[in-house]
């Protein structure tokens, strides 16, 4: 039987994968307290406490037949994908990363798991972006894809500055 979503949800879901993607990072920081990587880790968690609030802005914003309506994906590829995710296919949305961090980690290890991460929030965006039907909130959805993909950038260069 194939779970069907509704709009409210798949914010939840984007709500959630932000507060971990915060989580991380301030997690990450205490690890290299002193460093120049604890401050870029800092400031992308504090990119992405602004993407929890504007996802739940979006949510609180959507109009109350399409917050609950389950007919919003015109494809269907986008409840297969939500649905994938899910069952722990793609990746979790409810997964805690941060919990993940022992504190041994090097900065390679964490700028890694880290543009993971974002690579797989960005992908989820583009899912949700596909199948939010409000052109207001398509806009909005894209300035946090390209907020994202900044992340990957800056993540790489820090991953390329931290060598072997």
């Amino acid at each position: 039987m194939m779970i069907t979503f509704n709009a409210d949800e798949v914010f939840e879901m984007a709500e959630q994968i932000e507060r971990n993607g915060a989580a991380f990072y301030r997690k990450a920081a205490e690890n290299f307290r002193g460093l120049d990587l604890s401050k870029v880790l800092l400031d992308l968690a504090a990119m992405e406490d602004d993407h929890e609030r504007t996802f739940h802005a979006m949510r609180t914003e959507l109009p109350p037949k399409l917050r609950t309506e389950e007919k919003f994906d015109p494809t269907g590829e986008g409840a297969l994908y939500l649905h994938a995710m899910v069952q722990g296919e793609v990746f979790d949305p409810k997964a805690q990363p941060a919990r993940e961090l022992a504190g041994s980690e090097k900065p390679r290890d964490i700028l890694r798991a880290a543009i993971e991460m974002e690579k797989n929030s960005i992908v989820f965006y583009l899912t949700v972006r596909k199948m939010v039907r409000l052109l207001a909130a398509q806009s909005r959805i894209d300035d946090i894809i390209e907020q994202e993909l900044g992340h990957v950038a800056t993540l790489s260069k820090q991953l390329a500055a931290a060598g072997n």
